[in-house]
């Protein structure tokens, strides 16, 4: 499956200029990794603002898929300095240690992520029974040989475990210092949702099916009344916070739309972020736009991507980035492209189409 277009999954924005040492730390005059205790590849050595000692952005753990454009701190310096918005940012991109949980309690769950109040977490309504009900139209064009309708996700049964789940997101996002959303937001002084035109899409946009488009809508209501999706958010100390199938999950299932605070590209180029999506890559280019998850954002912003320059790398994908309009607007969503085994973690090529975004350092 997939647009009949390109499309632009990252910012188009260059590489930013190397960090270069402020003093020699050693005999030819370079700065040495803390880690590794190399001095190659000078242009993807950080300098720490804080203590000035050198690290490469593959040495971190998390690893970082590019040098970051601002000020930026190693985990000793992140982790002491606390008084600025961009010092704790720091720190949560460069976390090593274990976050504290989540508490498993229902009703603080409930009140993080705004669920509709009900009695318990009540066993949904099978797919099978919603597939009986639902008219059979146009689906999805996944190959020029047939096509398939996008799959709701099938909650776990146990409402303990989605508990779990839920437990799992909401510690990964109190640990970054955002909260959850499940919808594009637009806030004053980024762009307006005026702006948010499939139309301006450069090439045209492919339209979501109206029944796939259901389903997408059938997902967010499902998980607004507490049946979460199968998937549980896990800390790895090389891969930071990291998603994983709780049960198998069927290919072509929905698994999150990428959401966030929805700006301009210009606004953006510069940005360090490490989870900016293209949401409209547009004509002209100043009217393009971007998805910026470091706020308010879904479980989509934890879902890693794959090392595209390898066999290996390429083989761990198991989900698809598309963009769609609905009802004239863009959108991006995560689907399975193929079955998904129980323990699993999930993993998409940030590029799409394009291998313009450095993915070398992934793991």
């Amino acid at each position: 499956m997939g647009p009949a277009t390109q499309q632009r999954h990252r910012t188009r924005a260059g590489r930013p200029a190397a960090r270069r040492p402020r003093a020699a730390a050693d005999d030819d005059g370079g700065v040495r990794c803390e880690a590794c205790g190399s001095g190659r590849h000078a242009d993807e050595l950080l300098l720490c603002d804080g203590c000035d000692r050198g690290i490469h952005i593959f040495c971190l753990r998390p690893i970082l898929p590019r040098v970051p454009a601002g000020d930026w701190f190693c985990p000793s310096c992140a982790a002491a300095t606390t008084t600025t918005a961009h010092s704790v940012k720091s720190a949560a991109v460069v976390q090593t240690k274990m976050p504290k949980q989540f508490p498993l309690i229902q009703t603080k769950i409930v009140d993080f992520f705004k669920i509709q109040r009900r009695p318990a977490f009540a066993a949904p309504e099978p797919p099978e029974g919603r597939k009986r009900k639902r008219k059979a139209a146009s689906a999805l064009v996944v190959s020029k040989k047939k096509s398939r309708k996008l799959l709701p996700f099938t909650p776990s049964e146990d409402p303990v475990r989605r508990l779990t789940q839920m437990a799992s997101l909401a510690t990964a996002l109190t640990a970054t210092g955002a909260v959850f959303s499940n919808d594009l937001t637009y806030v004053p002084g980024m762009a307006p949702r005026s702006a948010n035109q499939s139309a301006l899409e450069a090439g045209g946009m492919q339209v979501l099916p109206r029944e796939d488009a259901e389903t997408l809508s059938l997902c967010k209501r499902m998980m607004e009344q507490g049946e979460w999706p199968p998937l549980l958010v896990v800390f790895d100390p090389v891969e930071g916070f990291t998603v994983e199938a709780d049960r198998h999950i069927k290919d072509l299932t929905i698994i999150t739309e990428y959401v966030g605070d929805v700006d301009y590209l210009r606004n953006r180029e510069h940005d360090d972020g490490d989870s900016i999506m293209t949401l409209l890559s547009a004509a002209p280019p100043s009217k393009s736009l971007v998805i910026c998850p470091d706020k308010r954002s879904n479980i989509a912003r934890f879902i890693n991507g794959i090392n595209n320059h390898t066999p290996e790398g390429r083989k761990k994908q198991n989900l698809k980035c598309v963009r769609f309009a609905i009802d004239g607007e863009c959108h991006c969503l995560l689907v399975a492209n193929r079955d998904i085994s129980k323990g699993e973690r999930l993993y998409y090529d940030y590029n799409g189409d394009e291998h313009e975004y450095p993915t070398h350092h992934f793991v």
